[in-house]
């Protein structure tokens, strides 16, 4: 499977041509340079993307390779593979991205799982991010899968830890009492927060934990 398309995104009420598709070995620059900017010191350089990572996401499961290009630039990344998941399983992303490498990559699981997702800021007003979540709900039912699946930062958490466990901080923010940066932009996107993930992440800000976000397959039953 091949996804390619050719859309319209906005800035304010300007249009801006943008293409949606796979990348490939060719993008690996752009690609890179992408984390970069997303990721700026003093995050680590060595956590970005390095090219072995790159190779195995359009080696082992290239439908799950997402970017955006407008104007020739690759303004942004999504990355996923499929897993086995059953409700309830627990894990770190290390673990379950096989720490970013994807070697664990399951053509026969049920689910698939977001291992990342970014854009440069130049172009972070333009809805890419909730574009690219919504080409990968098209795969999770063009592949006949039950659900997409990821951890969530809850960068806004480190505010509230001296009162609040993972746990509240996430129902307030489902009710609407906390906004929270990813976890609210996950939950506009579609995504339904189902579980917090303890020492899924080395993230201060979210105190290692994460909101684990589901979108289920409206097309199947049960």
């Amino acid at each position: 499977m091949t996804y390619y398309q050719e859309y319209f995104a906005f800035q304010d009420k300007k249009p801006i041509k943008a293409i949606l598709r796979n990348y490939t070995k060719q993008d690996f620059n752009g690609l890179l340079n992408v984390q970069r900017a997303a990721f700026p010191p003093p995050f680590p350089p060595e956590l970005w993307w390095n090219t072995e990572q790159l190779q195995n996401h359009v080696d082992l499961f290239p439908e799950g390779a997402l970017c955006v290009e407008i104007e020739g630039e690759i303004a942004g990344s999504m990355t996923a593979l499929i897993i086995q998941y059953e409700p309830g399983d627990t894990h770190s992303w290390e673990k379950v991205t096989d720490n970013g490498y994807i070697r664990n990559h399951n053509p026969d699981g049920n689910t698939l799982y977001v291992v990342d997702i970014c854009v440069k800021p130049a172009f972070r007003k333009l809805g890419l991010a909730k574009k690219m979540v919504e080409a990968m709900y098209q795969t999770v039912v063009h592949l006949n899968l039950e659900r997409l699946l990821g951890g969530g930062r809850m960068p806004g958490y480190h505010l509230y830890a001296d009162t609040l466990t993972p746990e509240q901080y996430l129902q307030k923010v489902v009710s609407g009492e906390i906004y929270d940066t990813v976890v609210t932009f996950l939950m506009r996107a579609g995504r339904v927060p189902i579980g917090v993930l303890h020492n899924y992440l080395d993230d201060e800000e979210s105190k290692n934990c994460a909101a684990l976000m589901e979108w289920k397959n409206p097309f199947r039953k049960g």
